[in-house]
């Protein structure tokens, strides 16, 4: 694909390497696409494998074009590899692609699908092999791959594709999509029309700028010597899983279109449902799928191409939590299990970073400001309001509090530095307990909008921090 590369980096942490395609307009190749493409590889040190991710991009002035598929494939030898695990309970023996050949199989409909009559194995006669047979959900595409035969100078080694998260995957966490078949071949993929055709065909048009990060996936590379390999190879593979699900989002990667933690943030909240056949009060949304995409109609997610979706479930009392969100504009969706409908709501929500400190691409800290927006429907004259922090950890950091002045100098309230607890570096949740009562004069408020402004002036490090464990603001006496 790449019509030229370029080391990115090289150093003795990490190599990254860039294959890159710039459409040119003067060729107007009828069969090319007007994107520019790069296809990143990246290596990082005493780790077993290969992480690949790529950029796709389309700037306004080119002409409108349709994609119907983009996907990273994986083809492997066929004389070394032929136990396929794409799941607990869907690994096996494969046949051969030599074994769908017309010589020694029937095609079946559709053309997918084929008879194996004489397969070079006696044991796979009269199976039909199909691709589609291994298809799964994307929210349950995690690892899939093969595991080689071993020998007597050789051990068994497994060759996996772990896909960490699926914002990147279009269609939303029901799509269906390819894993791994017959081949052997191992499949990460980005957009695909199975399942859904021509709805889900990605159509960029003219005067539309477009630009999209697919990946990073991981090729992970396992061996064993043990004489149970398949399980053996098989668990390592999911724990190298879960340990890159963890690791999300990536800190290695060297474009700048490849959103960091710092540059992501959050949405929480409860769901609840309302049902009048089943309860006259609203009930909690136990197990509700609830994801942020790009704003458009009800269950439009499914159909959605062009952006990114973040989602998750909700508990039992109907709270969810969802992370580390590529910063831009999104509508929220949701759909409960055991209740008709397909719900949105239509305010669109702007996602932006949500730390209290981050770290730039320069290496260095930056302190970072919270707001917490709130509305008085009056203000009482001449009282005394009282806020309240309650902090669950702090190290080496400083408070300072500002009213609708987050410019105020010098601020409200500064705590002074504060803090030796290191929870954060320690992934505690709590340190010593901390509450600071805050008088504010009536005449920082104001009727109807208002803003606390809660500063972390002090970021020399990656564990320097703040824990909120309780905020709240108490309005004056009555007097009757």
């Amino acid at each position: 694909m790449g019509t030229s590369y370029e080391v990115i980096v090289q150093n003795d942490e990490k190599l990254e390497i860039s294959f890159t395609k710039t459409w040119d307009r003067s060729s107007m190749e009828e069969k090319q696409s007007p994107l520019n493409i790069d296809i990143r590889y990246v290596m990082l040190r005493n780790s077993s494998g290969l992480y690949c991710y790529s950029i796709f991009e389309h700037r306004k002035e080119w002409p409108a074009f349709n994609v119907p598929q983009i996907r990273m494939v994986f083809k492997l030898r066929k004389d070394k590899f032929n136990y396929m695990a794409i799941a607990d309970n869907k690994q096996r023996l494969m046949a051969l692609p030599d074994d769908r050949l017309p010589t020694r199989g029937r095609t079946l409909v559709p053309p997918e699908a084929v008879l194996l009559v004489d397969p070079i194995e006696p044991q796979f006669k009269g199976e039909v092999d199909d691709k589609y047979q291994y298809s799964s959900n994307n929210k349950d595409i995690k690892v899939h791959g093969w595991i080689s035969s071993k020998s007597e100078t050789n051990p068994a080694m497994g060759f996996w594709v772990i896909i960490p998260t699926n914002e990147f995957q279009s269609g939303g966490p029901l799509k269906q999509n390819l894993t791994s078949h017959v081949g052997p071949i191992s499949l990460a993929m980005f957009l695909s029309s199975h399942y859904a055709g021509e709805d889900v065909v990605m159509r960029v048009q003219r005067n539309e700028s477009w630009k999209k990060v697919f990946g990073p996936i991981f090729v992970y590379l396992n061996t064993s010597s043990e004489n149970q390999l398949q399980p053996s190879l098989w668990n390592d593979a999911k724990d190298q899983m879960s340990k890159q699900v963890q690791s999300w989002p990536y800190d290695f990667p060297a474009s700048g279109d490849f959103h960091k933690s710092h540059q992501r943030g959050s949405v929480y909240g409860t769901l609840k449902v309302q049902d009048r056949f089943i309860s006259d009060h609203h009930i909690l949304a136990e197990g509700a799928y609830i994801g942020l995409a790009p704003p458009g109609e009800p269950g439009s997610w499914q159909t959605e191409c062009k952006g990114y979706q973040f989602w998750t479930q909700t508990n039992k009392r109907g709270f969810f939590s969802i992370n580390n969100i590529h910063s831009g504009n999104y509508n929220l969706y949701a759909w409960i299990p055991g209740f008709i409908g397909d719900y949105c709501n239509n305010v669109v929500l702007t996602i932006k970073p949500g730390f209290i400190f981050w770290k730039r691409d320069d290496g260095t800290y930056h302190g970072t400001t919270w707001q917490i927006k709130f509305k008085l429907h009056n203000v009482q004259k001449n009282g005394t309001y009282k806020l309240r922090l309650a902090l669950a950890a702090v190290n080496f950091s400083e408070l300072q509090v500002r009213v609708n002045n987050p410019k105020e100098d010098p601020p409200m309230f500064t705590s002074g530095l504060i803090g030796k607890d290191n929870a954060i570096a320690r992934h505690g949740i709590h340190g010593l307990y901390r509450l600071y009562n805050i008088d504010l004069s009536s005449h920082l408020l104001v009727k109807d909008d208002n803003i606390i402004y809660l500063t972390q002036t002090i970021a020399n490090g990656p564990f320097q921090g703040i824990m909120y464990d309780y905020i709240r603001l108490e309005g004056p006496p009555s007097h009757k």
